[in-house]
């Protein structure tokens, strides 16, 4: 089953590609959270960026799902991929200058950013269900993530250093190569037949589609419902950047590694769940792994050892990573085809709440009543949230599907 799985071109080029925009993609992220924090010394500021992401990735995700069934998925993954690659290059121009335009510059390409990602989510998802075949959705999910996880890994880690011998500029430029890199696997898949609608209907109702599958569907709408909450509420990366700052006193180097550990947690869990589908008892397990998530942010909210802190982040990441990975496998098998980009988009709403719209939240409640009350807060209410869950969604709570089948029991 492996071999089958490594051996399909496909698959290969697909990882390929996912693999160069996450390092590129994870990269920027933690020079541009370092970069505004240097410069404005305010979790409100790491706030807004989150915020101004949001705003257009959120806005716009439901006409991004409509493309993505009615249009060729690798000609909008490839426009979306130039959009980013574009933006990067603006970051790199916008960081020469000085002056107090250079921040909302930032503030502007990130907003661009987030309209790429409301098509590139969507069509992403939906468009590896048309390369992976049935047979083997989770083995190749498995390595796919893995290969999205070690970018993740390597790409925060090497930010943080190149950002002190580069500076932001010279980091942006790198990360732009890598952006171009990752186009090149793309074109190398064969262009797919434009999808075919079971029926038409009218482009509003067609937009809505997505949204009645997912709360006609428990275990989906519960599943989504509960990690947008607890990233929300629990999610500590935006305030890694005070934290490497001024709690830890380690530097731009510091902060990349603190944004690695979490992706080598969940890398982990990836390469386990390449050999061994960790979907027999799902939804018991997502909801024990979110909890879990929220124990790890709990510890690292009052850490002040950078080992201690790491090890803590590092299970979040791990417990975070089970939890994706029975997400993904959720919607990928109870959603049929015709729809996928449009549930793929409120997936991708959902994620993008809690990420994005999560990181303003940290940003403001830190600077109402500090960094480390923030996180510790976070970390209850994200207990607080699974034990709701876990109390009054039965059907999610019962989730089984038979690990040789993928069928549902």
């Amino acid at each position: 089953m492996q071999r089958s799985v490594l051996s399909h071109p496909d698959i290969r080029n697909l990882a390929m590609s996912v693999g160069f925009t996450s390092f590129a993609s994870r990269a920027v992220a933690v020079v541009i959270g370092f970069q505004v924090y240097s410069i404005t010394h305010s979790t409100l500021a790491l706030g807004m960026l989150g915020l101004v992401e949001a705003i257009p990735a959120i806005t716009l995700a439901p006409l991004g799902g409509w493309v993505a069934d009615h249009a060729r998925r690798r000609s909008v993954l490839l426009a979306t991929r130039w959009m980013a690659l574009g933006c990067v290059l603006g970051l790199a121009a916008a960081s020469l200058g000085r002056g107090p335009w250079m921040v909302p510059s930032l503030y502007a390409l990130v907003f661009l950013v987030g309209v790429a990602r409301s098509f590139t989510d969507p069509t992403a998802s939906a468009f590896e269900a048309e390369v992976v075949p049935q047979a083997l959705v989770v083995q190749a999910s498995s390595w796919i993530s893995s290969t999205w996880l070690v970018s993740g890994i390597v790409g925060p880690a090497a930010a943080g250093f190149a950002y002190e011998a580069w500076g932001p500029a010279g980091t942006y430029l790198a990360t732009a190569a890598l952006f171009a890199l990752s186009l090149i696997p793309l074109y190398r898949i064969p262009a797919r037949p434009r999808p075919k609608p079971s029926r038409k209907e009218p482009m509003r109702d067609s937009l809505r589609a997505g949204w009645r599958f997912v709360r006609s569907r428990q275990p989906l709408i519960a599943s989504m419902v509960t990690d947008l909450f607890a990233v929300f509420f629990g999610g500590a990366l935006a305030l890694l950047p005070v934290y490497a700052t001024d709690i830890l006193k380690a530097g731009a180097h510091g902060l990349g590694l603190l944004n690695a550990a979490p992706a080598l947690g969940s890398l982990l869990v990836m390469l386990i769940g390449t050999r061994r589908p960790i979907i027999s008892r799902a939804g018991r397990d997502l909801l024990l792994c979110i909890a879990g998530f929220g124990a790890s942010i709990l510890v690292f909210a009052f850490s002040r050892s950078m080992a201690l802190s790491m090890a803590a982040l590092f299970f979040s990441g791990l417990f975070d990573g089970v939890s994706m990975l029975i997400r993904r496998s959720i919607l990928r098998l109870l959603t049929p085809d015709e729809v996928r980009g449009r549930v793929a988009a409120v997936n991708g709403m959902f994620i993008c709440a809690s990420n994005e719209l999560g990181a303003w939240e940290s940003g403001t409640l830190a600077a109402l009543i500090g960094t480390v009350p923030c996180v510790a807060v976070g970390g209850v209410l994200t207990l607080l949230v699974v034990s709701g869950t876990a109390l009054f969604a039965k059907e999610l709570r019962c989730l089984r599907f038979d690990p040789r089948t993928f069928e549902r029991i």
